[in-house]
């Protein structure tokens, strides 16, 4: 009897054979299956010692993974001087390679590997990560392209997870309103906010999805990779999703120092190279309140993968409330340091 397959894992040798005989990068010796979440990410190692960084692309809930887009954005940030991992063509100049897996066909796509080690918590390094992040979204002014693309509005980041999130099977009857009521809420805050400034979002910048290394001057800079969630969107909603990452994301989650002190060093240093207006300031705790909504339409979109108890019931009690909190949330935004003027 043949059974239905959901979502497949290759080996990391599978893998190094799909790369070896679809690109001109010589002989595969070795493979690394580094994890499995949104995607399965692979390192392999070439005959003359470099890496490359293979990502098999899962079925995701935000719909097809946009690989033309994305391929364009790293060109022009690397034509512009940003240090990020650019994608590798195949043999035929193709941006991923389609490949046949028992649930169907998924793409792979191979990129750069960055060398460098974690943001970590030194303050030093959590600078380099908001300078660098600063320093992508003026590189991505005046990008254009036809290809297609997810645009990181409210509709894409809130509402059509919220409506992932309602088909939940483990969404009890008496939850589902509390969800609808946040998210509406939610929604018409940031539209009373009014313009929000717009820029070429990575997309996912928690500080995970970046390196930092020193340049030949000692000086540190961030190195960016894992840009498939990238697209236009809100430059509050890019900001908001380190804070995010911080703030404790349970019932009784209130700030720390360390997470604060951290906050500050990151915004501090964004703000140096691009300071924020006050409706983008007000905006970033209700972004984090969305980016939580994200998060929850990507695991309940993919219950058929990872099963229902990915979201239980219990979990989903708990995000209401934490939703509620952060209703009241306060983010406090440092101002950028001020430029010393040359004595006269």
């Amino acid at each position: 009897m043949n059974l239905e397959i959901s979502q497949s894992a290759p080996t990391a040798a599978a893998i190094a054979r799909v790369v070896q005989a679809n690109y001109s990068l010589g002989e595969v010796v070795a493979g690394e299956f580094l994890r499995r979440s949104f995607n399965q990410v692979y390192r392999l190692t070439l005959t003359d010692g470099r890496h490359v960084v293979a990502r098999l692309c899962a079925e995701r809930p935000r719909g097809e993974p946009h690989l033309g887009f994305e391929a364009e954005v790293l060109q022009h940030l690397r034509a512009r001087g940003c240090p990020v991992a650019t994608c590798l063509r195949t043999r035929t100049g193709e941006v991923a390679r389609r490949v046949q897996l028992p649930e169907g066909e998924r793409a792979l796509m191979l990129f750069e590997h960055l060398d460098g080690t974690a943001t970590g918590d030194q303050p030093e390094r959590i600078q380099a990560f908001g300078r660098g992040l600063a320093q992508l979204h003026a590189a991505g002014e005046g990008f254009a392209s036809s290809a297609s693309h997810y645009t990181l509005d409210l509709d894409y980041l809130l509402m059509r997870p919220l409506q992932h999130l309602l088909r939940a099977p483990t969404l009890t009857a008496e939850l589902r309103p509390q969800f609808e009521a946040l998210g509406q809420r939610l929604h018409d805050r940031i539209l009373a906010l009014g313009e929000l400034t717009q820029v070429l979002c990575h997309g996912d910048a928690h500080s995970d999805n970046n390196f930092v290394t020193a340049r030949d001057d000692g000086t540190l800079q961030a190195v960016f990779f894992d840009f498939d969630e990238t697209g236009p969107g809100y430059l509050a909603y890019e900001l908001a999703v380190y804070p995010w990452w911080l703030h404790p994301r349970s019932v009784d989650g209130a700030w720390s120092a360390k997470d604060l002190t951290r906050w500050g060093h990151f915004i501090t240093a964004y703000q140096a190279l691009r300071p924020l207006g006050e409706a983008d300031r007000a905006a970033l705790a209700p972004f984090m309140a969305v980016r939580q909504f994200w998060l929850l339409g990507e695991y309940a979109g993919r219950v058929p993968v990872w099963g229902s108890q990915a979201i239980p019931t219990d979990y989903l009690q708990r995000q209401v409330k934490v939703l509620q909190q952060w209703e009241m949330l306060e983010l406090p935004v440092c101002s950028p340091p001020a430029v010393r003027q040359p004595a006269s």
